[in-house]
């Protein structure tokens, strides 16, 4: 399936299901190679963008957003090729928020405070500075804050 397709599936569904493929289909774009716990802290990072109001209202927006997660980087064009990886990208972001609707002090998180993270085999921004909250597989994790 093509990610254009999948956006637009997304943008007619209702808000709960709209999110939740929003959600996974920044993990199956960002991390689908990634461990499970890898693919976890890439959808935290975008619900903590999300709490934090700054980069949009719903999480459709925050992964959409100009330039911060690969559905608004990639060409819409994009096939999203492996339908197991999907299926994980989808549990995970299940997962993700179920987790993220429990009061900030009972959540598990992995990457407490991360905002950010970059492929650090691939590049290394400026932003991406002192030690990161963790590198989990090809990520590392920064608070940079908002």
């Amino acid at each position: 399936m093509k990610l254009a397709w999948l956006l637009w599936l997304a943008s007619v569904l209702p808000a709960p299901v709209q999110e939740h493929t929003c959600l996974a289909a920044t993990v199956y774009l960002e991390a689908r190679d990634q461990s499970q716990r890898g693919q976890s802290a890439v959808a935290e990072v975008a619900m903590r963008r999300l709490s934090s109001g700054h980069y949009g209202d719903t999480v459709c927006e925050v992964v959409l957003a100009s330039k911060q997660f690969a559905p608004g980087i990639v060409s819409p064009n994009t096939r999203m090729k492996s339908m197991p990886a999907w299926e994980r990208a989808w549990t995970i972001a299940g997962r993700v928020l179920a987790m993220w609707s429990q009061p900030a002090k009972s959540r598990m998180e992995i990457v407490p405070g991360a905002d950010h993270f970059f492929a650090h085999n691939l590049v290394q921004p400026e932003w991406a500075r002192g030690e990161p909250v963790a590198v989990i597989g090809d990520h590392a994790f920064y608070r940079v804050g908002m």
